[in-house]
């Protein structure tokens, strides 16, 4: 971390509830967390931006379906435009695929039901703004909590992702709790500053939660900002 505190904002939907802990998350790496009310069309004077898990408009329609026409996404997609770092996290994932922000799309699980359970992923490309602080096939210890997480894209859009390194995280062998396609726990876009994952790091900071795995996608993204 550099002496500078960034400044990160953390995007809020009616339907939030993991808003607080990805803004704690960040606290404890000593950045500035700034709660961000969807409604509100401008960012504030951030270096990266956290949409983050929850279940936004109670997933009506599709989940992130409505979320993506929020006053702050347009802001939100020409930040991404100028370079600046986003991280969707669940249902933000789910928001960026729908905002067109990120390729693919979230479907319901193959088997149907919610799963909330730790899995271990493992990171498959470490030279990225999100996972810099990894390195290449560690495995992390993150927990997942969704009904709406299986990762799916036409053959080839996975072939451009496979081609171009997008895909940075993987669920590991035998641990695919939702039947992404090819495991595909996290992708990034083309250039490398949109991010969005399945799992939640925000819930992975702490020993007494079992892992601090998910602070490294949090120090990675701070370091990339500062």
């Amino acid at each position: 971390m550099t002496e500078t505190r960034p400044r990160i904002a953390v995007v809020v939907f009616p339907g939030s509830n993991d808003d607080r802990d990805a803004a704690l998350a960040l606290e404890r790496l000593g950045a500035d967390a700034v709660l961000h009310w969807h409604g509100e069309g401008a960012l504030p004077d951030v270096g990266a931006v956290v949409l983050p898990g929850g279940f936004s408009y109670g997933d009506y329609l599709r989940a992130g379906a409505i979320a993506r026409f929020s006053p702050a996404m347009k802001a939100v997609a020409e930040f991404a435009a100028s370079g600046g770092p986003v991280l969707g996290i669940c249902n933000g994932f789910q928001v960026l695929c729908e905002a067109g922000l990120l390729p693919g799309a979230l479907l319901p699980n193959v088997e149907r039901r919610f799963v909330c359970r730790q899995v271990n992923v493992e990171v498959v490309r470490a030279t990225m703004p999100f996972t810099a602080d990894c390195t290449p096939g560690e495995p992390l210890s993150i927990p997942v909590k969704h009904t709406t997480g299986r990762y799916y894209a036409p053959p080839d859009d996975l072939e451009s992702l496979e081609a171009h390194e997008q895909i940075l995280l993987r669920y590991a062998h035998d641990g695919n709790p939702n039947g992404s396609t090819n495991d595909i726990a996290g992708v990034c876009n083309e250039a490398g500053n949109v991010f969005g994952l399945m799992p939640h790091p925000e819930h992975a900071v702490d020993p007494l939660t079992g892992s601090v795995d998910g602070l490294k996608i949090f120090l990675s993204m701070a370091h990339a900002h500062g």
